[in-house]
């Protein structure tokens, strides 16, 4: 096993979010934006099934450490990982039931299971530990998004460049305290690759693989969306994505850099920021959640505490 850095991941909070989403939402309920609407949403129609595989490939590979302190360590903290997601992957279903029940076709998640089968039965000949680190990459890649994308959700609150500025709530506070966390646990599948012994190479192999998924799905989901919404020839829409991705706050501008960050060698994500955003808006908006219990020390690693 790899023991070339010390696990950097803080220690992590699951919270229970007290938001209802029992009474629905409307049909652009970000700010009457169609683009960022069908875009946010096409996000939301990939979690459960991608934070299901983030789950298990975490809970797999923990299973795979040794009895060290450090290990003992990283193992705790997996344990919360896993609370966390599997917190974002109630919610969002909840939120997916509501985008059902409006019309919208959740495309991009049959794609992801279909994939998700695909590779598990091309890879089933390969060692554990193999299996472990390949899925271990491709969870890190995608938490670097998550993580990157969640910090520009936090970083010009109430701001220009704010894209959740006018939305309506409780979807706000659900994109924003799914933000924090992202950024609080950015580090932990990235941790639990090395202490396993992943390498540059095979981190970069997987780094492709995970970048095709996201945004190849993430582009034809939206487009899906905006066409159920009748808003996909508007002028107005595709004016909204422009701003979105190269306007003076854009994302091309925004996550660029710390995105190809991810390449170097060295590249570490306790290093890429956020911190200081994601622990301001827990701090501000405590009222908005509880504070999960940590199960006794006994629990086994790869169950996932109660969620709802």
């Amino acid at each position: 096993m790899s023991a070339s850095r010390p696990c950097a991941a803080p220690a992590l909070t699951v919270r229970r979010l007290h938001i209802d989403l029992s009474g629905g939402f409307s049909r652009r309920w970000n700010g009457g934006d169609a683009f960022t609407t069908a875009y946010f949403n096409a996000l939301s129609m990939s979690f459960p099934v991608g934070e299901q595989f983030f789950i298990d490939s975490v809970r797999d590979a923990a299973a795979l450490l040794g009895d060290s302190p450090q290990d003992a360590a990283l193992r705790a903290t997996v344990q919360d990982f896993i609370g966390q997601e599997a917190t974002h992957r109630h919610l969002h279903a909840q939120f997916n039931a509501e985008l059902a029940r409006q019309g919208l076709d959740n495309a991009w998640e049959r794609r992801l299971q279909a994939e998700i089968a695909r590779r598990r039965a091309a890879h089933a000949h390969w060692p554990a530990l193999q299996h472990a680190r390949s899925a271990l990459a491709v969870t890190a890649a995608m938490e670097h998004y998550t993580a990157l994308l969640g910090t520009l959700l936090l970083a010009r609150v109430d701001q220009p460049g704010d894209w959740l500025r006018h939305a309506d709530e409780p979807l706000r506070t659900l994109w924003r305290w799914h933000a924090a966390e992202e950024s609080e646990h950015r580090a932990v599948a990235f941790d639990l690759y090395q202490r396993l012994g992943g390498g540059y190479a095979q981190r970069l192999r997987w780094f492709g693989y995970a970048t095709r998924l996201f945004l190849g799905g993430s582009a034809r989901q939206t487009l899906a969306n905006l066409r159920r919404d009748g808003a996909l020839a508007s002028r107005r829409t595709w004016a909204s994505a422009l701003r979105f991705f190269f306007g003076r706050h854009g994302v091309v501008w925004r996550i660029g850099g710390p995105l190809l960050e991810y390449l170097r060698p060295g590249f570490h994500p306790a290093r890429s920021g956020g911190d200081a955003a994601a622990t301001a808006w827990l701090r501000d908006h405590a009222a908005q959640w509880q504070a999960v219990p940590r199960p006794p020390a006994a629990h086994a690693p790869g169950k996932a505490r109660p969620s709802a």
